[in-house]
Formats: structure tokens, C-alpha cells, sequence
């Protein structure tokens, strides 16, 4: 083409674009007829939420022999604190408090049951742990653990807390004291509804020194 004494030539490269243009035109006007819309960022849906009941069905509760009572004691599910009934000789029922204590702890540390473990329990505490009269000072209704009781899990120490804060046996002022094998003092532990529901937040009362 020519305008006046300049000529004008289109070369290969203008072709090449022009026909990569219609090639991308085209490609997008089969992929919106199909019905599939594009995107430049890689979708991952992840895998599907899990999801426990946190309950026993009427089938999986066990019937009582008159030597047993029915106690509450706390399991972990869900990261959460929720109860279950657990038979314990009736004769723990009105004992002294180690007694009791050592019922519970017998209860609340053993693996859960299959039908336990359907539902979502399971337990922190350790199969070893032992627990073992207050010393001489201490406050009334104290228990010395096998372990200092800061060296538990959280999970653990929220479950054994929680489990005997249901007995008003082994409840002083609404506290637990527990202590440990040293000779630390023992301290006195909350069960709240923030622990049940988030059992790292177990709140605690200053340490009591033997008078």
C-alpha cells in the first residue's frame, strides 16, 4: 500500500499476532459454551470436617450390678471435656477421700471402651499415675499425685481436676488441691466451664504453704 511516497508493508510478526489472538478468542468461547468458568488460582477444598458425637447411644450403656454406683468422670472428645458414667464399687461411694480418689482415677485413666471410643473419648491421663494421702500441713482433703501435677498434660490435669471436682468428697472451698511426690506445696485447681471447653485453660488458686 502506498500514501504517496511512503509505503506501508505488514510483515509476518502483525500475522502471528493477529492469529494468536483469534486462537485465545476462540479457545475462550469453547471453554464458556462448555459451561466450565476459568480461574488463575488453584482451588483446594481440603478434606471433608470430622465429626464425633461426643454421646453413647442407649444401646452402649451398661447396666449397673447393685455392688456399683454410678460416677461422672471426664474424658477428652472433641478437644473438650465431657463426661461419661462409669460404674465404681458403692462402697467408694462414702469413703475417705483417697479412697474415692483412687476409684476415679482408676476410672478416668483407663483406655475407653469401644463404645467409648466409637463416640469419640479418649482419655490423657497416664495408665502409672498413683495418688496417695495429703502429708502433714497440708490442707484438708489435699491429694499428693505420683507426679507433680504441673508435669501432667493439660489434658490430663483438666480431666483428673474436673472428674473430682464432681465428688463434694474431695472438694475444698470449690477447689481440688493436688500436690506432688516433692516438696512443693500443693495448690488448689479449678474446674470452670472455659476448662471443660478448652482444657489447656485450667485455673488455679496460689499455693498453700504448710502452716
Amino acid at each position: 500500500m502506498k500514501r504517496g511516497d511512503v509505503t506501508y508493508r505488514r510483515g509476518p510478526f502483525r500475522r502471528r499476532t493477529a492469529a494468536s489472538l483469534a486462537a485465545v478468542l476462540a479457545a475462550g468461547a469453547l471453554a464458556s459454551g462448555c459451561g466450565i468458568r476459568t480461574t488463575s488460582v488453584p482451588v483446594d477444598a481440603g478434606a471433608a470436617p470430622s465429626r464425633v458425637p461426643c454421646r453413647l447411644s442407649p444401646s452402649d450403656v451398661t447396666t449397673r450390678s447393685p455392688d456399683r454406683v454410678s460416677a461422672e468422670v471426664y474424658l477428652v472428645c472433641a478437644s473438650q471435656l465431657v463426661t461419661v458414667d462409669r460404674p465404681v464399687p458403692a462402697d467408694a461411694a462414702g469413703a475417705d477421700p483417697v479412697t474415692v480418689a483412687r476409684a476415679l482415677l482408676k476410672e478416668v485413666q483407663q483406655v475407653p471402651p469401644a463404645s467409648e471410643r466409637r463416640a469419640g473419648f479418649t482419655t490423657a491421663v497416664p495408665a502409672g499415675l498413683r495418688v496417695d494421702p495429703a502429708r502433714d500441713g497440708d490442707p484438708a482433703g489435699t491429694l499428693r499425685l505420683s507426679s507433680q501435677p504441673e508435669d501432667l498434660s493439660a489434658e490430663a490435669l483438666a480431666q483428673l481436676v474436673c472428674t473430682y471436682a464432681e465428688s463434694g468428697t474431695l472438694v475444698r472451698d470449690g477447689s481440688v488441691f493436688l500436690g506432688g511426690p516433692g516438696d512443693y506445696p500443693p495448690h488448689g485447681y479449678l474446674c470452670t466451664s472455659q476448662t471443660k471447653a478448652r482444657p489447656g485453660d485450667l485455673g488455679t488458686r496460689n499455693a498453700v504453704r504448710p502452716g
